[in-house]
């Protein structure tokens, strides 16, 4: 592949605003294409992407991810006039099933944060206590953490560039609140080349800090599903989480057992046996 077109379509995603984990994963799925195909990608055809995408033994929500990425791709060489149609707009679109919530369980959590170093229990903290996604805890920096009479408030920008305000949690001492007020100005999670951490690193921290199978992922799962047991209120949840459509947010919250039950409970066909008076 022509390293001057990933270059340019990467520098276009950039002009149109798109953060840089959505570039970073959508060049990275156009370069493991190029790698696997046949044929140069710039010449492809609908028939050698799907001859390619066809052999990968891959999750519904992964196709879709890189079906996307090609789409986009595509489109950017035909708008420089490099092509003339968009191959990978005829592929099949893929249909994502809707995922379950899947958030870390508190002993879990409790145990992780006990044995923790500062840094990682930060970390879990930020995912578990406010929903923050692994690359916006990544790129937090203290000048997005703000004060007033009320408490901490962090000033996140999501997915998109959408910001939004997420209270901290009032804690005792220890607690996510006493952690942000002790950090010195700067990233606060700094890498070693005076930037801050990429999301990926952050995320390998959580999930080192974690037993096996959970993750910063289950830990805003974890976050949702409190939220909205406790307030009931969907669209509050959403707005923390900065999900742009409530169908997201459900997603990530998980109905208690017992609610569910109790739901199905009130459906209950109740057979009343009426005994006849001997007497009528």
């Amino acid at each position: 592949m022509n390293s001057q077109h990933l270059e340019g379509w990467a520098a276009w995603m950039r002009t149109a605003g798109r953060p840089a984990t959505t570039i970073n994963l959508r060049t990275y799925h156009v370069t493991r294409a190029a790698r696997g195909l046949s044929v140069p990608l710039d010449q492809a055809t609908a028939d050698d992407l799907v001859s390619w995408l066809s052999a990968q033994d891959w999750k519904p929500n992964t196709r879709h991810s890189y079906r996307s990425s090609l789409v986009s791709f595509y489109r950017w060489l035909r708008a420089r006039g490099v092509r003339t149609d968009n191959p990978a707009e005829l592929l099949p679109s893929v249909r994502v099933p809707r995922g379950l919530p899947r958030p870390a369980p508190e002993a879990v959590l409790i145990a992780a944060l006990e044995a923790a170093d500062e840094r990682a229990r930060l970390a879990m903290l930020l995912a578990g206590e406010c929903g923050l996604r692994r690359g916006e805890i990544a790129g937090l920096h203290t000048f997005h953490i703000e004060r007033d009479l009320l408490g901490i408030t962090l000033r996140v920008t999501g997915k998109g560039g959408h910001v939004r305000m997420v209270p901290v949690p009032t804690d005792s001492e220890l607690g996510l609140e006493f952690l942000l007020r002790r950090l010195e100005p700067g990233w606060v999670f700094p890498s070693n080349v005076g930037d801050h951490l990429t999301p990926e690193h952050l995320g390998r921290i959580v999930s080192r800090a974690l037993p096996n199978g959970w993750t910063c992922h289950t830990l805003r799962h974890r976050f949702a599903t409190t939220v909205y047991r406790n307030t009931r209120d969907i669209r509050t949840t959403q707005e923390l989480l900065g999900h742009a459509k409530p169908e997201t947010t459900a997603i990530y919250t998980q109905v208690a057992a017992g609610d569910l039950r109790a739901a199905v409970n009130t459906a209950s066909v109740r057979l009343h046996l009426v005994k006849e008076d001997d007497n009528a």
